[in-house]
């Protein structure tokens, strides 16, 4: 796995002084962030000729070797061939393809890589198709294949035998005594791979099935597949759905150019996926070489796995062996290529943006309307500032009285102007409540907090904490006496992101009946009010909805400018939300350590933050989310939408005292 250029001291000294032992930790073995470079080889191919395959193979395992690559996959059969068909039962063959797996082998023992490639092999009365696992001069195992398509185009059963069941399980290969069986396990650290070929991937229960649910995190299929109209569709539906079923990272190798095209044609396939996404593949039908590199995760799918417990549960029936093999220890050296998604909370595929939008609304809509149902409650109070959080839970809101047959007059929306408020903000609160039908109201706050101001003895001049406070909870107090009046419920409008950062003032605006807004982090609030307002539905809000996007962030507990701008903004006080999202995403959903998000924030970002202010947001990202914890606990019902929750009766469950000191150490060093 790739680790991090920045060192840890890891030498340890004792030093016996009569107290006990005292250990003094050097940190200068490079820290490991679980990521392993693998790639999936499509090789030029002559049927039947095995010394011109090897010496392909060999020059692109050289290649591979030489760009940090720590395992490289080539296709099913890729030293003799795919299509040699009945040639499969010569001996010449099989013995030409042995001694071209030697030199193979020989040749490429000083590279630092493990390698997998297909071949026939003879044992007693059988023919097998089978993976050869090799790696500096060493053979480490052999793995057949199960399923034998004998349909349509394919007669693999008429040359070769099953390896569903063998009579041995070790073989003479190459001089050399290797295991010889299904189910083995290759195994470096926290890195566990198999083998699968082609067909066992089409199965309905794939033998890497049984091998993720046995230990392995990487599964490598080689596969010799043609081509039909609509076959790659489905074929990588399959290799991403297997690797989201299996938690695993899949990379998959299929012939390419060269194999015979008598009746079928092979485009070269190489694909790798990772937890149902596809990272990265090749281009297809190319009548070059193709060297497919990834970076794939295996930290985060451990930890996928760890949480996971259903997956955890599973035996097998069939005992694994267990081979180690060396991966390159020099795998720091070597830059990672693969890309991070600077939004992922936000639908990036334009395809599926609609599908993805409604979902979300969808889900909002119907949690506050089981909670309209089962109160009984045929009124909704919101507070409505002016700013995007008010202003999403006003069209969540309607759009659940809609779907209720209730109607949007039952819905008051109250806009309380307070000492920070700006015009902008209170002209399109009130427009946007005029706009939507809803019954608006008005309740200034000012002479109510003052007189608060002057019971608890607080100076006309402060401007702390308590002075912004105070107006939150005044409120608060109005919406939820209003809402008692009208028998009606206080409908929340706090954000995912003010909830991992305890933006928010306890029993404030921290408080409602119910929060529809909780699952939703602030970017994709964002997104979410744009895509509504792009809706032909939205014609007569549309201008006043993207008016309110544009506007700062802002909670506007403290006075304007004299021009009447706002000056309190939120993200230069606290941070950008993107980053906040992006380090939320994270460290909640795979549990990464401060170091992975800091590189993969430098990494999704690039020269947009420099690494210093990425690092002192992170820093403020660890303070707030763990010291905000207690909020969190007494957190409101709400909808979970999407893979992140910070419910402390769902997703989150964390003690509201519990210490950031380990996670600031590691921030602080970066």
């Amino acid at each position: 796995m790739i680790r991090s250029k920045r060192s840890m001291k890891q030498k340890i000294r004792q030093h016996n002084r009569g107290e006990g032992i005292k250990i003094q930790i050097d940190r200068e073995v490079p820290m490991d962030l679980g990521f392993l470079k693998i790639a999936a080889a499509v090789p030029s191919v002559k049927v039947g000729d095995c010394t011109y395959n090897v010496d392909r193979i060999a020059g692109m395992i050289h290649s591979a070797s030489e760009q940090g690559v720590s395992i490289i996959a080539f296709p099913e059969l890729s030293v003799t061939g795919y299509t040699c068909a009945d040639l499969f039962g010569q001996p010449f063959l099989l013995e030409q393809a042995e001694q071209a797996l030697g030199r193979l082998v020989e040749q490429t023992a000083s590279y630092p890589i493990i390698s997998l490639v297909g071949m026939p092999i003879a044992v007693e009365n059988h023919i097998y198709n089978v993976a050869v696992i090799f790696g500096k001069g060493t053979i480490y195992g052999v793995v057949p294949k199960t399923y034998l398509p004998n349909y349509n185009e394919y007669y693999e059963a008429r040359w070769f035998a099953s390896g569903a069941e063998l009579k041995t399980d070790t073989l003479t290969l190459c001089g050399q005594t290797v295991p010889f069986a299904k189910e083995l396990l290759f195994e470096s650290g926290k890195i566990c791979f198999a083998v699968e070929i082609c067909e066992d991937l089409w199965v309905p229960i794939p033998p890497s099935s049984h091998h993720a649910l046995a230990g392995a995190n990487l599964l490598i299929n080689l596969s010799a597949s043609n081509e039909m109209t609509g076959k790659h569709t489905y074929l990588r539906s399959l290799i991403t759905q297997q690797s989201a079923r299996t938690l695993s990272a899949y990379l998959y190798c299929s012939c390419g150019f060269g194999e015979s095209s008598t009746d079928i044609v092979f485009a070269g396939n190489g694909l790798i996926a990772e937890n149902g996404i596809l990272v990265k593949e090749s281009e297809r039908f190319s009548l070059e070489e193709q060297l497919t590199i990834a970076d794939v995760d295996i930290e985060r799918l451990m930890t996928l796995r760890r949480k996971t417990n259903t997956f955890a549960d599973y035996t097998p029936r069939t005992p694994y062996r267990r081979i180690a093999v060396p991966l390159r220890s020099d795998r720091a050296s070597y830059a990672i290529t693969r890309t991070f998604d600077p939004h992922p909370f936000i639908p990036q595929q334009a395809e599926a943006m609609q599908e993805r939008c409604e979902e979300i609304v969808n889900i909002q809509v119907n949690g506050l309307a089981q909670r309209i149902h089962h109160t009984g409650a045929r009124h909704a109070v919101i507070g409505i500032s002016g700013g995007l959080d008010s202003t999403l839970a006003l069209l969540i809101t309607a759009r659940t009285f809609d779907k209720l047959r209730l109607p949007r007059t039952a819905i008051t929306g109250i806009t309380m102007p307070g000492f920070g408020t700006t015009g902008r903000t209170h002209s399109n609160a009130l427009k946007l409540m005029e706009q939507m039908g809803v019954t608006s109201d008005e309740i200034n706050i000012c002479e109510a907090c003052n007189i608060h101001f002057r019971d608890i003895g607080l100076d006309a001049n402060d401007r702390s904490t308590t002075y912004e406070n105070a107006q939150a909870r005044e409120r608060t107090q109005i919406l939820m006496d209003i809402a008692n009046r009208n028998g009606g419920l206080v409908i929340g409008t706090g954000d995912l992101s003010e909830l991992a950062l305890g933006w928010a003032t306890y029993n404030g605006d921290h408080m409602s009946m119910y929060g529809v807004n909780s699952g939703v982090p602030k970017t994709l609030v964002r997104y979410l009010v744009r895509w509504i307002a792009d809706l032909p539905e939205s014609a007569s809000i549309r201008s006043c909805l993207l008016d309110i996007i544009d506007t700062p962030i802002s909670p506007e507990l403290l006075p304007a400018s004299r021009e009447g701008e706002i000056l309190q903004k939120t993200e230069e006080l606290v941070g950008p939300y993107e980053l906040h999202d992006f380090f939320l995403y994270h460290f909640v959903r795979f549990g990464y350590r401060p170091a992975k998000l800091h590189f993969m924030a430098r990494q999704a970002f690039g020269e947009k933050y420099p690494s210093s202010e990425i690092k002192k947001w992170l820093i403020v990202f660890l303070r707030r989310f763990f010291s905000q914890q207690f909020k969190r606990s007494a957190l409101p019902d709400g909808p979970k939408v999407g893979s992140i929750s910070l419910s402390p009766r769902g997703d989150w469950r964390m003690p509201s005292d519990a210490s950031v000191s380990e996670w600031l150490r590691e921030a602080e060093s970066l």
